[in-house]
């Protein structure tokens, strides 16, 4: 079978978005982003060359755990419809679509066109007898389905750069979706000493840097913004109180920055941040507790071997 693009996305609809929070975002205090907007191709590219660093443990963790475990899930979940949230190059997602032989159709929503065309392309040579789908779409607005024994796939904590009451809102939507016979599989950084989160996010080749201030082009090109990249610093700091990293710019001088497109002048005083990303690490009670919450129970639940990572695997609650 060959891959074919489904547009969720109407044209226009994205870019809409874009302004509408740039809007509310750069004028709240404080001044704030959601993680969605770093996001292009060459935010892509730096992901991959990150995901090669040592001290980013999260993509190896993954893998591992998937390699051990795929099988076992293939038996728990006998899905005939994986779909993928925030799919990017499902590079990951292969070791668990090898141990499904059986699966009819693989579904990938993404905001970003090329990574859908050139991950589905690859897949649909991969798999000639898998229906292989991409969905240009935003998974926090509208989840694909229902089908009929879906597993319903969020990988490399993605789920962890959503807003707590945004997570809450994608585990209903999914609830909605998955049905009597349908499972949910998340991949969900755990919570370890701090050194080795904050040194995943701050390496040495500045490779983290760039995607944190990645935002500051998208909003010169889509806006007509006038950020001066150097005006600014990126900086990463770990949130205590909720167990999360909080990425994003700090102003080195006082300035004001024009956004033509939605006609706003937005001031930064000297020392003043616009956070644009958040990575929240999960432990397994906060996590079952939100799950519960949205109807959902835990099933399984496997970590790499160091205890960094988990894959959790839920279901509909019987109270549900």
């Amino acid at each position: 079978m060959s891959f074919r693009l489904e547009r969720e996305l109407r044209p226009g609809e994205l870019a809409e978005a874009l302004r509408s929070e740039a809007r509310e975002g750069l004028t709240a205090t404080p001044k704030r982003m959601r993680s969605r907007w770093i996001w292009d191709a060459r935010a892509a590219e730096l992901y991959e060359r990150i995901m090669e660093l040592p001290e980013y443990y999260l993509p190896e963790a993954e893998r591992s755990i998937l390699r051990e475990r795929a099988e076992v899930i293939a038996e728990l979940a006998r899905p005939r419809t994986v779909v993928e949230l925030g799919s990017g190059s499902s590079v990951k997602t292969t070791i668990l679509l090898d141990a499904l032989p059986g699966l009819e159709r693989f579904v990938a929503v993404d905001v970003s066109e090329r990574s859908l065309v050139e991950a589905g392309e690859r897949l649909a040579e991969r798999y000639p007898g898998l229906e292989v789908v991409g969905v240009l779409g935003d998974f926090e607005r509208k989840l694909p389905g229902p089908f009929e024994r879906t597993l319903l796939v969020c990988l490399g904590s993605t789920i962890g750069a959503l807003d707590p009451e945004d997570r809450a809102s994608l585990l209903a939507s999914a609830t909605d979706v998955l049905g009597a016979d349908g499972r949910l599989l998340l991949g969900l950084d755990l919570v370890k000493p701090v050194e080795r989160i904050v040194a995943a996010y701050d390496d040495s080749q500045g490779l983290s840097a760039e995607l944190i201030a990645n935002i500051l082009p998208i909003l010169n090109r889509e806006l007509g913004a006038d950020f001066e990249p150097a005006a600014f610093r990126s900086e990463v700091a770990w949130n205590a109180e909720l167990e999360r990293m909080e990425m994003g710019v700090r102003s080195l001088e006082a300035q004001r920055i024009v956004l033509p497109a939605i006609d706003l002048a937005v001031e930064f005083e000297a020392g003043e941040t616009l956070r644009t990303e958040i990575s929240t690490k999960f432990r397994r009670e906060g996590i079952q507790r939100e799950l519960e919450t949205a109807g959902l129970a835990v099933e399984a639940w496997w970590t790499d071997g160091p205890g960094d990572f988990a894959l959790c695997l839920a279901q509909l609650s019987q109270a549900a």
